[in-house]
């Protein structure tokens, strides 16, 4: 008798073991996925003195950046979520083993049909057969989400590249502030120089050597403002790139002009292929149209298949009894089973009503975006326009006011032209080069706009 209760002792053990297997594989699969998608990304290092170009910044910060990585661990979730659906469709499996004592010995027409002591075994086994299309659109619902979550992170990368390459823009243009008003106060004080030279033997009045140290010291304050926005967009995107603010990367590169030839049509047509909101927009009515699949189940009746198996006796080992013969201490079962809700008032009818409802509001929302992704491309490429032509006017009166900051200057020189003329000429020159590095500057960030409402990544705004 020993060896047959260790015999099945053994074996439900190794049942009990099989069984919480995919329980603890369920438990495991969370903590193993953080630890891959945590561990195996893997954010490089740049020594101090690194050069960075446009391309070079945003690459790192699409491989760095938190609100990626973010994007990234979401998408890894919906994949799961997917998995976690498509396991809806296969047999579940469940267990029960318990002991009950009774307080007193059970008796039947005086005589003994028990022990205080019982011990039951339950399992079953069910599969769903039918279930109104619900398993079926929630998978289907899982699978959207995934897709959409991908739409997403190119979304996240999107908005990001456009970030990025604001702040290099902007320090681009910060430097070339900076060598404007480093110019500025370099003329000032030869100026200077000139004026009180002019004052020391009595041909000119100590009011334009006034005139011309309060002109260098706001020169001198420009340049200061120049240096702190340059200071701020390194910083600014230190932090995009997720690196130390005090990182030592240098960043290289120049406004240049470069025409942008495509047509408002091809622009359109790209925008209406690639653009991820709009993929996300129609995911979305796609998920919109299972939830309604997944209300209407109600309506449907659901049918399963089940397997039942039980056990009782007074020994907890073996299952044997006394008092009990094998027929009731041991059976199973299997069948079909139908449940159908046939009447509820409404409730199944107004939550599908409802659920319908929600389709088109998502499908009207859609429709929206389309004509805000029209408006976005079309606005975008007369903002590029206007800031060319503000590139040729701008071109046109650097020339011109440096020209005349030349014939002031000779004519002050030779005691024909006034102080205040000068002075004039002189920030004319600053205003124009001033105007030329915000038009350079602004071509091109409306030209990273239009990449980005086109939704195509450009990454150094090469011509494409």
């Amino acid at each position: 008798m020993i060896p047959s209760k260790r015999m099945v002792l053994a074996s439900v053990l190794l049942f009990l073991l099989a069984l919480s297997g995919p329980v603890m594989a369920q438990d495991a699969a969370p903590a193993l996925g953080t630890a891959q998608s945590s561990d195996d990304v893997q954010i490089p290092a740049i020594a101090p003195g690194t050069k960075l170009d446009m391309q070079a910044a945003v690459q790192r910060g699409l491989d760095a950046n938190p609100a990626i990585l973010a994007a990234r661990h979401e998408l890894l979730g919906s994949e799961s979520g997917r998995k976690s659906a498509l396991a809806d469709f296969f047999p579940t499996a469940s267990s029960g083993y318990g002991w009950t004592h009774n307080d007193r010995t059970p008796h039947q027409s005086g005589y003994r049909v028990g022990d205080q002591d019982a011990w039951a075994f339950q399992l079953n086994v069910s599969q769903p057969l039918f279930t109104g299309f619900r398993l079926l659109s929630t998978y289907q619902k899982a699978r959207l989400a995934k897709e959409q979550n991908e739409d997403k992170l190119y979304q996240a990368e999107l908005s990001l590249i456009q970030s990025i390459q604001n702040a290099f823009l902007s320090l681009l243009q910060g430097r070339m502030d900076v060598k404007s008003a480093q110019d500025s106060v370099e003329r000032l004080k030869s100026q200077l120089q000139v004026t009180q030279a002019f004052y020391d033997v009595g041909l000119k009045p100590r009011l334009d050597v006034l005139q011309a140290e309060v002109q260098l010291a706001t020169a001198q304050q420009e340049l200061l403002k120049a240096e702190n926005a340059v200071a701020t967009q390194i910083a600014n995107l230190n932090t995009l790139l997720n690196m130390p603010l005090e990182a030592g990367v240098e960043y290289v590169g120049s406004l240049d002009y470069a025409p942008f030839t495509r047509t408002l049509e091809d622009c359109l047509n790209e925008a209406y292929k690639r653009r991820p909101d709009l993929r996300i927009g129609e995911k979305s009515v796609e998920m919109a149209e299972k939830d309604a699949r997944i209300t209407a189940s109600s309506f449907y009746p659901q049918f399963s298949a089940d397997y039942n198996y039980n056990r009782a006796g007074d020994d907890p080992i073996d299952g044997e009894s006394k008092y009990l013969s094998k027929s009731n201490r041991e059976n199973w079962d299997v069948g079909v089973n139908m449940e159908w809700s046939m009447w509820q008032w409404g409730s199944t009818y107004y939550a599908h009503d409802k659920s319908v409802e929600t389709v088109k509001q998502i499908r009207a929302d859609l429709d929206k975006t389309r004509l805000n992704a029209g408006f976005e491309v079309k606005n975008g490429l007369l903002n590029m326009q206007t800031a060319a032509d503000r590139i040729g006017v701008a071109r046109k009166s650097v020339e011109a006011s440096r020209e005349s900051y030349r014939m002031a200057l000779a004519r002050y020189q030779a005691q024909v032209g006034t102080n205040t003329d000068l002075l004039t000429a002189q920030s004319d020159v600053t205003k124009s080069e001033a105007e030329l590095n915000g038009a350079l500057a602004d071509y091109a960030k409306a030209l990273s706009s239009l990449y980005v409402s086109m939704g195509q990544k450009n990454l150094g705004l090469t011509a494409q």
